[in-house]
């Protein structure tokens, strides 16, 4: 069965200005072009689009989606198997935040009481599951998943005033990190100030503080691409700057 781009775009939902632009970055190529000029697209084609189609729903970007795809070793069996865990993973979010509101519905009708801690824990939840979809495995091999669990649990426990206080320790963290990059001195005040933001920081989840546990995390935000976007997104350069703070005065 072959495919004109626009019978294409009409099964798959997706317009045919996008699927043009997927050729042009080579992410979905159409088998081949007919005399008249024509994109058609075979059964080969249709599967990469569900594919794609599949990762996008779990936010990737085009070229990270390029890259697996493209991979000699991709597995789509594997992959069809990832999707349905992340997927349910997914779920498993929307369902928690659905059963809050659903719970804050009957609060707010005098139907039930509710502790200001049961108002927020439906997003710790969700939270916690990002987290572990994105960085699990690998601080479970750090760490340990009884160092993990502990942590999530104490995140959990975190009272409101406790959560404000964590993103504002945070958002100081990025201010001071902005200003060291400007004139980076490893053993000025102010390094030894975003050690110190960052460690407090820590304290909110960390079930207990080791110099050595706070080194290792430096590394790992610069030997991760995906911890060294978390900081290289909101100040380029602050991933590596973390890390070298951290490295000289972690105690």
């Amino acid at each position: 069965m072959e495919y004109t781009i626009k019978k294409i775009a009409n099964l798959s939902g997706v317009s045919a200005r996008t699927l043009r632009f997927y050729d042009e970055i080579d992410l979905l190529k159409p088998a081949r072009v007919n005399s008249s000029g024509y994109r058609i697209y075979g059964q080969q084609e249709v599967n990469r689009l569900q594919q794609i189609l599949f990762y996008r729903e779990l936010d990737m970007k085009l070229e990270e989606i390029k890259e697996i795809l493209d991979n000699p070793d991709f597995n789509v069996e594997q992959a069809l198997m990832e999707h349905q865990e992340k997927l349910l993973a997914k779920r498993r979010e929307i369902d928690r935040l659905l059963a809050s509101v659903q719970q804050t519905m009957h609060y707010y009708k005098g139907e039930i009481d509710m502790t200001d801690q049961e108002k927020f824990t439906a997003f710790k939840e969700q939270k916690i599951a990002e987290n572990e979809a994105k960085y699990g495995e690998e601080i479970r091999e750090k760490y340990g998943k009884e160092t993990v669990e502990r942590s999530n649990q104490k995140y959990l426990n975190l009272t409101e005033e406790q959560m404000q206080e964590m993103t504002e320790t945070e958002t100081q963290l990025f201010a001071k990190i902005e200003m060291y990059l400007q004139q980076p001195e490893i053993e000025s005040d102010l390094a030894k100030e975003i050690c110190e933001l960052h460690k407090k920081w820590l304290s909110f989840t960390w079930p207990a503080y080791s110099a050595e546990a706070h080194k290792g995390l430096g590394m790992m935000y610069v030997a991760d691409e995906r911890f060294t976007a978390y900081y290289d997104d909101k100040h380029a350069g602050a991933a590596q700057a973390l890390n070298d703070v951290i490295q000289y005065h972690a105690k």
